[in-house]
């Protein structure tokens, strides 16, 4: 099968194509023939090794380990193991590959069910493109959980703050708080300010104007989704006894988060943002636009014709 990998850590330019042996799916995994995947921060990172932590999970010296970046993807289901029940041959799939990555490349296997970090998948809502299913797992599935830590599930009339509202996980935090019934207020710069809006913030401040962290006004909640703030001064902002979260810790909350964001974007609660579509032969082009820093939620890269 054709797959993207890299042989050293660096720039854009590392992205090479090659051909690998098609992976054969065991008794509880299945075989996907991938449709199209993106080009997330993570894949920026491990490719950059950047943090230096990188390393230590894909190879000190170079990527040995995990040859194959792409964080998620959307595709048909091939093949499927012995013991595998709830998916079959056919069955259309959205899939967070987990840390294992793999996704650039025109097939996975991924687990059927079992630990989240090695791997999820969900069937795909009819109602969304290959490319709109592709780029929803890690944004999605990182805003919910975090979302969960803050105490979203309990948050009707509540008020958030999301730093970073037009990201790719800011963009799911927006609708996913507003599902849930809090009161939306959105950080983002000018040119973004109306796409805020649209997905459901109740009110947004453009950085670009205003400074949430010189202003008098307090919130229940705080997520800083891009990670650019430091606690201390995104903790000002709280309401006595609210919660703060960043993309920069952990999310504590697990549960079936991607089953809840296929349901989402099935009753059209939830949608994907995508900025730009890239074709399969232009991965260093995709790559080097994520990496400019000023992406407006996703980006797609298309393996095969849906």
């Amino acid at each position: 099968m054709k797959a993207i990998v890299y042989n050293s850590y660096g720039g854009p330019e590392v992205l090479t194509y090659t051909t690998l042996d098609k992976p054969t799916p065991k008794s509880k995994e299945v075989l996907v023939r991938i449709v199209s995947t993106s080009v997330t921060h993570g894949d920026i990172r491990m490719r950059k090794a950047d943090p230096v932590m990188a390393r230590f999970h894909s190879g000190l010296f170079r990527p040995r380990k995990y040859p194959v970046l792409g964080f998620e993807c959307s595709g048909v289901i091939e093949a499927i193991g012995a013991e595998v029940t709830s998916y079959s041959n056919g069955d259309e799939v959205m899939v967070f590959a987990g840390l294992g990555f793999s996704a650039y490349a025109e097939f996975m296997t991924v687990q059927s069910e079992g630990k989240f970090t090695k791997g999820a998948l969900v069937k795909k809502p009819a109602n969304i493109s290959f490319d709109e299913a592709a780029v929803s797992p890690t944004g999605g599935i990182t805003a919910i959980r975090f979302l969960r830590d803050l105490g979203i599930e309990e948050a009707k009339g509540k008020s958030i703050l999301i730093i970073g509202a037009s990201g790719s996980v800011g963009t799911y935090a927006v609708q996913v708080a507003k599902y849930y019934g809090a009161i939306v207020t959105g950080v983002t710069s000018t040119k973004n300010v109306e796409l805020v809006q649209s997905l459901g913030a109740d009110h947004v401040i453009d950085y670009t104007e205003d400074d949430f962290t010189l202003s008098d006004l307090k919130y229940d909640m705080v997520f800083d989704a891009v990670g650019l703030y430091n606690t201390s001064v995104c903790k000002k902002a709280l309401n006595l006894n609210g919660t703060y979260a960043s993309v920069k810790g952990s999310a504590k909350t697990s549960g079936k988060s991607l089953e809840l964001l296929a349901e989402l974007m099935e009753n059209g609660t939830v949608k994907s943002i995508i900025d730009k579509t890239y074709q399969w032969d232009e991965i260093v082009e995709a790559h080097n636009y994520v990496d400019q820093g000023h992406k407006v939620g996703n980006v797609v890269v298309r393996v095969i014709a849906p």
